[in-house]
């Protein structure tokens, strides 16, 4: 990986964008960031591991202070690295979150993070990715390490030497998991801890198990009585032989189950012969009393035996007058009907003759076809009837139909009306339309000339502008150049003065028997007087002002040169316009412009207007065509409406003869005829109600002749309704019925010689009873013998499985115990060493061996780092350490015990070592830029030269190497410089 460009704006200490350009570094291969402390020299890995990975180690765990504190509201906060790998070159472009003042409403509010990746590809740059989640999953595909390997191999941050190697196990393990990612490696770790827990609380249950099983089944013993002549002491005794125990509770506990089963068997023998005995005896008892009741029943039924016989003679003559009823009935109701007819002749009659028509023959068929006559006749009236009775509706429609025409007579009028109006309108909009047209077609003109006004206007307005500030920049000019001349003068001054003193500065170093630094005389018997002293830094501070008094001057006299120019063109675009001329044309250019621009709207809605008009008239020429067709038709409808309302009124006048109206003849004419019929349907009635009289009569005295009664009288008085025969039918049947039921139920009991005496049921109960309660006893017994005999069966076979199975599942357990004790480096691991320390010291091992090839000659062959795995102290976590070996003495001591300058080289060997065995796991990715920032003051100029030929090793291949410091020694030996100064104002400058 190599860095190009970092731009840093608004972040740390850096107000103001400042770049800096790693390639120009480049041939170097070495370069120094210096400054003052606190300028911001470790601002730049910040800012750079910000853009990278968004964070900065420094700031965690506090208050993260990224953007700059001398940014105003609307200042930009960004990073900007530009770096390149095997995958290609990339840009990263970064801002923090930071609060700004609310532009609404007061107060702060929170400005959010952004990120951007670009990617150069065929000349250009191209977003890769945009969103913070996105931009991560690129970055750590493209870097290939994470913050904190980069931070171990690219940015070896100020306190992070002797941090490594004088941490203790447990500190250096938990840098080394970060750099190495062993994290797996506690987590199986882990996993066989959950499983030797799993296990062992498995094994815990299985054991509680068997014993509650065990204790379940003793107590089911001891409860049965089942222990023998052993006895139920079995304290201090294994499982198994408690499960001994238990199998022979069950052989007794099945032969008491056995011998409880015969009980219940005898004792339900007695109980099914009791329950017999009692049945019958039931029976018997049952029987008896349904003998006595049959006795009683028979001897009723034979008291009532009279009744019955007088209820049959009844019911015999009612059903011999019943074939006579027919015949009976019929004779009444033909002298009634014959009444009725009688009586209704008479009134037809008399009705006829009021009506005062007189006929030849009076007759049924006479008087039948002659009101048929007058029917027929009434029919042709009945059809003018309804015409006269729609006079008002034919009115109606006739006066409906007249309005229609004088409607469509009014609508074809207007339409008329309409139609002469449009014409004209339609012109006049024209007429319009083509002026805006034309107004209209100087758009583009009027706009150019308004652009060219406004240019015009906006260079005389700078022309004034650029006029008072060049004559501002003149005078400061002149004002420069006095004080230049000034500083240049006073620095010359200084410098005669000096020479002048030389000899007197001379002399005041005289020392009394000392050789002098001009002559080598030891005597000095005439020094000069340094009457005038001017020092080195009196000339350097002159000097210092006159550069500054020359910076000022020429910064002056760019700025005059640079307005003149902007003068002369903003007067060549004015075009020699003053600001009011220029100003004047503006607006009227600007008034042309908005008049053109009207015009074309107007044109647009004129032209929308004169179609929607066209559109008007072709719509009213259909209308109008549609109402001159509707009123032809209307007018078509009145002539034949009046044509049927005369053929109706001639009709009309026809058929009403000398009555009022059609209706009144029809009715008059209806009536008779309905009387007539009237009076040939009541002669017709009469005549068969008197054959219907004379037959019946007949059939009557028939009938009587061959029944058993006298007379009609008689028979009415045998007559009975059905209901009342059915009564006496079914009384009759019942008591037959019930006799034979009664005398059959008798003669079978009487057969079976019940006693006399009722039938004692206690004794047979009382025996009964007692054999179902000795029956229940043994079923009890039984059947806890056998419930017993069953649990203790399940129980013990249940705890002996179960405790068999444990014995193996115990041995799996030890297994699986040593093998989580050994990982996690208890019990048998002697150097108490857990799966993640054991990988990370086989790590540890290749980077000391790593840093020994750097330390052994910085040290010139005196040190060399060593991997120690030996116990802590108190238990403590161990595996992980790193002792220095001495050759002077052959002896190992802790790295502590180093001096600031031994330490400083070791720490710096073995940052190195890291960083080339992290790259190593990382894919062997290159390595082209490497920054280094840590102090370097506290080595001598021997050890300092020593470092710096290392750092000059690290730049074969090409790599650049970035060292921070300020120490002047390395100043003078790395000539490529970056220098972070601050401003008076506050932020920092990177020169």
């Amino acid at each position: 990986m190599r860095l190009h460009r970092l731009e840093i704006a608004g972040f740390g200490p850096f107000l103001d964008r400042q770049t800096v350009d790693f390639d120009a570094f480049a041939d170097d291969g070495i370069f120094l960031i210096a400054g003052r402390t606190g300028a911001g020299k470790s601002s730049i890995l910040d800012a750079v591991c910000f853009g990278l990975y968004g964070s900065v180690p420094r700031y965690e765990g506090g208050e993260k202070r990224l953007r700059s504190d001398h940014c105003e509201p609307d200042d930009p906060s960004e990073v900007v690295v530009e770096f390149s790998t095997s995958a290609g070159r990339f840009r990263v472009t970064r801002s923090p979150e930071y609060l700004r003042p609310a532009k609404r409403g007061g107060g702060l509010t929170k400005q959010v993070s952004a990120v951007r990746l670009d990617v150069f590809r065929d000349g250009d740059w191209s977003t890769l990715a945009a969103k913070e989640r996105e931009v991560g999953h690129e970055l750590d595909e493209i870097l290939q390490l994470s913050r904190e390997q980069f931070l171990q191999v690219i940015l070896l941050a100020q306190n992070r030497f002797a941090r490594f190697l004088l941490a203790d196990s447990k500190e250096r393990q938990g840098l080394l998991r970060r750099l190495f990612g062993t994290e797996r490696f506690e987590d199986v770790q882990a996993r066989f801890d959950e499983r030797r827990r799993a296990s062992e609380h498995a094994l815990a249950g299985v054991v509680a198990t068997v014993d509650a099983r065990v204790a379940e089944a003793e107590r089911v013993v001891t409860d049965a009585e089942l222990w023998g002549d052993a006895g139920a002491g079995h304290e201090g005794a294994s499982t198994q032989e408690r499960i001994d125990a238990l199998r022979a509770a069950i052989t007794r506990a099945e032969y008491r189950a056995e011998r409880r089963g015969a009980e219940r068997d005898e004792t339900e023998t007695r109980l099914t012969a009791a329950d017999a005995a009692l049945t019958a005896a039931h029976d018997e008892q049952k029987a008896q009393r349904e003998r006595d009741r049959a006795r009683a029943a028979m001897a009723q039924l034979d008291a009532e035996e009279p009744e019955i016989e007088r209820a049959k003679t009844e019911l015999q003559r009612a059903r011999a007058a019943e074939a006579l009823r027919a015949t009976l009935t019929a004779a009444t109701r033909a002298a009634s009907a014959l009444d009725d007819a009688q009586t209704g002749e008479a009134d037809a009659r008399e009705r006829w003759d009021s009506s005062g028509i007189t006929l030849g023959d009076l007759t049924p068929e006479a008087l039948t076809s002659w009101a048929a006559d007058r029917i027929r006749e009434s029919g042709a009236w009945a059809r003018v009837a309804e015409l006269e009775d729609a006079a008002d509706a034919r009115a109606a429609d006739l006066e409906a139909v007249r309005a229609q025409v004088e409607t469509a007579s009014a609508l074809v009028e207007s339409r008329d009306a309409e139609r002469t109006e449009l014409p004209a309108r339609i012109a006049a909009l024209t007429t319009r339309r083509d002026e805006a047209r034309r107004g209209a077609d100087r758009i583009d003109e009027c706009k150019r000339a308004l652009s060219s006004a406004t240019a015009r206007r906006d260079a005389a307005a700078t022309s004034v502008t650029a006029g008072g500030a060049l004559g501002d920049a003149e005078r400061s000019l002149a004002a420069a150049s006095t004080a230049l001349a000034d500083a240049q003068n006073a620095l010359a001054a200084l410098r005669r003065r000096r020479l002048d003193g030389i000899a007197g500065e001379l002399a005041t170093a005289l020392v009394a028997g000392e050789p002098c630094t001009v002559c080598g005389s030891t005597e000095h018997p005439s020094p000069a007087e340094h009457s005038d002293p001017v020092s080195a830094e009196d000339i350097e501070a002159a000097e210092a002002v006159r550069d500054a008094a020359q910076a000022t001057e020429r910064t002056v006299r760019d700025r005059v040169t640079s307005l003149t120019a902007d003068l002369a063109a903003a007067a060549a675009r004015a075009e020699g316009r003053t600001v009011e001329v220029a100003d004047a044309e503006a607006e009227a250019a600007s008034r042309a412009h908005a008049d053109a621009v009207a015009a074309a709207g107007e044109f647009a809605d004129l032209d929308a207007e004169i179609e929607q008009a066209a559109l008007a008239l072709t719509a009213l020429d259909e209308k109008r065509t549609e109402a001159a067709a509707a009123l032809a038709t209307a007018r078509e409808q009145l002539a034949a409406v009046a044509q049927r309302e005369q053929d109706a009124t001639a009709q009309i006048a026809a058929a009403r003869g000398a009555f009022e109206s059609v209706a009144a003849r029809v009715a008059a004419v209806v009536d008779q005829a309905r009387t007539a019929q009237t009076l040939a349907a009541a002669m017709t009635e009469r005549a068969r109600a008197e054959a219907a009289v004379t037959a019946a009569a007949q059939e009557q005295e028939e009938a009587l002749a061959a029944s058993d009664f006298d007379d009609a009288t008689a028979a009415d008085a045998a007559m009975r309704s059905l209901p009342d025969q059915e009564a006496l039918d079914a009384r009759i049947t019942a008591h037959r019925v019930q006799r034979e039921k009664e005398r059959s139920t008798l003669l079978e009991l009487e057969l079976r010689t019940l006693p006399e005496e009722p039938i004692d049921l206690a004794p047979v109960e009382a025996a009964a009873l007692e054999a179902r309660t000795a029956w229940k006893t043994a079923m009890d017994a039984a059947g806890r013998a056998e419930t017993v005999a069953a649990q203790l069966e399940r129980l013990v076979a249940s705890a002996a499985s179960e405790h068999t199975r444990n014995a193996e599942r115990q041995a799996e357990h030890e297994i699986l115990r040593g093998l989580a004790d050994t990982i996690a480096g208890r019990a048998g691991n002697t150097h108490k060493m857990t799966l993640e320390t054991f990988v990370l010291a086989a790590e540890l091992e290749e980077i000391v061996t790593a840093a020994n090839r750097r330390l052994s000659e910085m040290s010139t062959g005196r040190y060399q780092l060593q991997h120690s795995d030996a116990l802590a102290a108190r238990g403590a976590a161990s595996g992980l350490g790193i002792v220095v070996f001495d050759a002077f003495t052959g002896q190992t001591r802790p790295a502590q015990s180093l001096s600031g300058g031994e330490t400083f080289l070791s720490s710096l060997a073995l940052a190195l070592g890291l960083a080339e065995v992290v790259t190593a796991r990382a894919g062997g990715i290159q390595l082209d830029t490497l920054f280094i920032d840590e102090g370097f003051g506290s080595l001598d100029a021997d050890t300092l030269d020593v470092a710096m030929r290392t750092l000059d090793e690290l730049r074969s291949g090409g790599r650049t190497v970035g060292v921070i410091s300020h120490v002047e020694a390395m100043q003078e030996q790395i000539p490529a410089q970056l220098t972070v100064r601050a401003t008076p104002e506050g932020p920092s400058v990177i020169d």
